[in-house]
């Protein structure tokens, strides 16, 4: 059964990639691609920058100046009422936006134009910070009501793991404090029986890292149940039910390594348990780089595509980390997401008039958002960036341009066959 389980899998995401390259091959031929000519891949990394600090900056300077909550448009899905969603939404921006620049923020400080650019958000946010979790703030977030916070102090919690020396020691004691206040607070409820878990599991990791008292039962219960969902081939289930969508990208892999990494450095998992979690994502980011279309397309498969450019997250965090297939060059991962960026981003219809992502997927399309979605939560997009955490000067940025898989099927080059792997 998990054989078929296997095969079944590869040939539905074999076919939507395929689907979703003929239908843009055959627009092609009535427009002009909006993805430019071969650039240099500085000139990648100037693009990938300059965006990033697009997205991010309307949430991080606006936390810092504690006028989030002000001047933060609140969209929400046809039908829907804000009223809820301000309980929640404005964590989701913070939390989602501080994982996705985190890599990026913690490199050092130069001289360049990218360079001031980090500072000066790293500095507002650090500022951004301490109000969010100020009772005094008009800026304060909510922790301490609803299941969802769950969520979003888990991003915010990956942040601090993936930048302890730009984001967390930075802070001032009484911030400190206060923020393992918070995540403590999170205990008094509980969430969906799927991938919330593993956000349990690394809001208790990470206050183990700190030196706060963690529960070794949430950790305990993420790591079995996830790994029980493990379904072959790079896949995991979203709970009991194998689901069709990007969450092993979203959520489930980085997360899940993230989360192992902690618990294996403090000597309460295997490194044969972390390395393998690692060989999944590793194995999975093949197929998140096959599904890029020649044209710099990917499916809009499944829930939450409105959380754009993180269905490539796991490709970047495997990047990032410089574990990359053997077959899977640095460059061609870096022209394939340039690719997508350009295509998703380049006109504009993906904010508002004051810098604020939308909902929708390409453009402003509120009836594919779900019904837990509000602006917040499209910060999500920023998790696709993570290899501007790689210095310029490494190779993710110096090789020559290169062809990504698709592009090389498409265009009569030679590539790699695929097949399943078992681990």
């Amino acid at each position: 059964m998990a054989s078929i389980r296997k095969i079944s899998l590869g040939v539905l995401i074999g076919l939507l990639s395929i689907s979703n390259v003929a239908v843009y091959a055959q627009k092609e031929k009535k427009a002009k691609s909006v993805v430019p000519a071969t650039t240099t891949g500085l000139q990648n990394r100037e693009y990938w920058c300059d965006l990033l600090y697009k997205i991010a900056s309307p949430v991080i300077f606006n936390l810092a100046n504690s006028t989030l909550k002000q001047n933060m448009p609140v969209e929400v899905p046809p039908g829907q009422k804000q009223d809820f969603f301000k309980k929640v939404t404005y964590l989701e921006a913070v939390g989602r936006t501080m994982a996705g620049v985190a890599p990026w923020l913690a490199l050092p400080d130069d001289v360049t134009k990218e360079g001031k650019m980090r500072k000066e958000l790293r500095t507002a946010l650090l500022k951004g910070i301490a109000n969010a979790v100020d009772p005094n703030n008009p800026d304060y977030l909510n922790f301490r009501t609803e299941s969802q916070p769950i969520v979003d102090a888990a991003y915010m919690a990956q942040a601090f793991l993936r930048a302890p020396k730009a984001l967390w020691e930075p802070l001032d004691s009484l911030t400190k404090k206060r923020i393992a206040q918070e995540f403590k607070a999170l205990r008094t409820r509980t969430g969906a029986y799927n991938n919330w878990l593993l956000f349990a599991g690394i809001n208790e990791a990470f206050l183990m890292t700190i030196g706060e008292q963690a529960d070794p039962v949430r950790i305990e219960f993420a790591r079995r149940k996830i790994l029980e969902w493990y379904q072959g081939d790079g896949w995991y289930s979203d709970g009991p039910s194998l689901s069709i969508d990007y969450y092993n990208s979203y959520v489930i892999h980085p997360m899940l390594v993230d989360f192992f990494k902690v618990l294996t450095d403090k000597r309460r998992l295997n490194v044969e348990e972390y390395d393998k979690a690692v060989k999944r994502m590793v194995r999975y980011s093949e197929f998140s780089e096959r599904i890029i279309s020649p044209e710099g397309t990917y499916p809009p498969m499944g829930r939450s595509v409105t959380y754009r450019t993180a269905a490539f997250q796991a490709l970047g965090q495997v990047a990032l980390m410089e574990k990359l297939p053997e077959q899977i060059e640095p460059a061609q991962v870096r022209c394939a997401l340039t690719a997508v960026m350009h295509r998703m981003y380049d006109q504009g219809q993906n904010f508002d008039r004051n810098g604020w992502l939308i909902l929708g997927f390409c453009g402003s399309q509120p009836m594919i958002a779900d019904g837990y979605t509000s602006t917040g939560s499209l910060y999500m997009a920023t998790l696709g960036f993570l290899p501007l955490g790689l210095p310029a000067d490494n190779k993710f940025w110096t090789d020559p341009a290169t062809d990504w898989t698709s592009k090389k099927a498409w265009n009569g080059q030679p590539f790699k066959k695929d097949y399943h792997v078992d681990y």
